[in-house]
């Protein structure tokens, strides 16, 4: 029999280093390398921004010098990823992090602004200096003050000598409605963005996974047996005793609360619609997509746990990647 907890009962204490250390690729990328990135023929633009970012690599790790008496060339400091969804640019970015020596950090933009409340920002800029490169996949502009912060500590980081490297992810449905695009990421980051070097990657989804798709749902008394089928470590939560967990635990730390698992199992998911919970429903789901834990629910289907007007708000592109990665997690096509 698996072993059977509540997410609801953890109650993580992570210190300052060790947040700092999760910041590194969710395991799926374990073997992303510049080699095994497939690109797509009828989409040029990947090949190009692949071998773009080996060229960077070589680069900022001090190679490319053409002669002896011949320095090595001017690029700037930070490249940023700007194109749609699930076209590989989480994997390139973790090929681009793995070339890299020295002190590298690796981290969705929420996890970055999550360490700077847990932190402080002081105590982010002084965990993060020294830094050879630090990867910010999923750059947000979705609020001003978070986005003010991070243009302040990348603007400290470039100063210090690390390299930034960003990308943006756009769900197909948002092309051209809203979207997250290299001219919003320069007008928003305007004090640091002639630092960074913008290169568009275009193709299809090699998830091949739609949003407006139906996350399965079982009956409450069928969870229970249906999450045991999923693995040795589990957790079963009711839903809404697991959204009033989530606000006692800083975001920084829900790393650990999925630790471990194989799968969690939710009674009576509802639709939420009040935006903090909401929202830290999302930061939870993205650590249980990082850690590719399935998820067994029961009630509302996981793809209207929002209310449609968080899907037509400001933080939209938040909810529908959450969306995906729900139906994802729970029809096991993660």
């Amino acid at each position: 029999m698996p072993t059977l907890t509540r997410i609801a009962d953890r109650q993580p204490t992570t210190d300052a280093a060790r947040i700092v250390a999760n910041l590194r690729p969710p395991r799926q990328f374990d073997g992303a390398t510049f080699e095994s990135y497939v690109t797509d023929p009828s989409h040029p633009s990947q090949a190009h921004a692949v071998e773009r970012m080996q060229e960077l690599a070589t680069i900022w790790r001090g190679g490319g010098r053409k002669g002896l008496f011949r320095k090595a060339p001017q690029v700037k400091p930070g490249i940023y990823l700007d194109g749609g969804f699930g076209v590989g640019k989480t994997h390139l970015l973790a090929s681009l992090w793995k070339t890299m020596s020295g002190t590298k950090h690796f981290g969705t933009f929420i996890e970055y602004t999550a360490l700077v409340g847990a932190l402080g920002y002081q105590g982010a800029v002084q965990a993060l200096s020294g830094s050879t490169i630090v990867c910010i996949d999923e750059f947000e502009l979705d609020d001003p003050g978070d986005t003010m912060v991070m243009t302040r500590l990348l603007g400290e980081l470039v100063a210090g000598g690390t390299k930034i490297a960003a990308t943006s992810n756009t769900p197909p449905n948002a092309l051209g409605d809203g979207r997250f695009a290299a001219k919003d990421f320069l007008r928003e980051i305007q004090a640091i963005a002639d630092r960074f070097e913008i290169m568009r990657i275009d193709g299809d989804d090699y998830r091949q996974r739609d949003v407006s798709g139906e996350a399965p749902v079982v009956d409450d008394d069928a969870v229970e047996s249906t999450l045991a089928e999923r693995g040795e470590s589990v957790a079963l939560d009711d839903f809404d005793e697991l959204v009033a967990h989530l606000a006692s635990v800083h975001p920084s730390r829900y790393v650990d609360l999925v630790a471990g698992l194989d799968a969690v199992g939710w009674h009576g998911v509802r639709t939420l619609t009040d935006q903090s919970q909401a929202l830290r429903l999302v930061a939870l789901v993205d650590r249980l997509y990082d850690a590719q834990v399935q998820i067994v629910a029961s009630g509302v289907p996981l793809n209207h746990v929002f209310s449609e007007d968080m899907l037509g708000g400001g933080y939209r592109k938040k909810y529908l990647r959450a969306i995906s990665r729900l139906i994802a997690l729970t029809t096991g096509q993660a």
